[in-house]
């Protein structure tokens, strides 16, 4: 499978963008999807995740309460709603796939299937 996260760009703090990850190749069923997040100088953070079903979601403590992410199963997708936005936020972000069907985690070395990122600059 193939994941392409597209939405990034520059935002004002206090703004809001939405991400999503487009899965290609075959399908993600049965298995957790999350998104990671990169800046400059630091090692990559987990930011959230939701399960196949979509029901169930888990949040970084950094974007609780200002970030959601929702899954399409059908149309093999998820995204991620960011609001209020902090300089802070500034990352390249990653989707990614968990290694196992059932797998829930939120340490990266569980995700063995990775996009290539996409930027996000949030302006002070």
């Amino acid at each position: 499978v193939q994941l392409q996260a597209s939405g990034g760009g520059l935002v004002q703090a206090g703004g809001s963008l939405r991400l999503s990850c487009a899965a290609s190749g075959r399908t993600t069923e049965g298995h957790t999807m999350a998104w990671f997040r990169q800046a400059p100088g630091t090692d990559r953070e987990f930011v959230g995740l939701v399960t196949w079903t979509g029901k169930s979601t888990y949040y970084g403590d950094k974007v609780k309460g200002r970030f959601i992410i929702t899954r399409d199963k059908g149309e093999n997708m998820m995204d991620l709603q960011m609001s209020n936005l902090k300089p802070e936020d500034t990352a390249v972000y990653y989707c990614a796939l968990a290694r196992a069907e059932g797998l829930v985690a939120t340490n990266q070395r569980e995700y063995d299937t990775w996009g290539p990122g996409t930027l996000v600059t949030v302006s002070s």
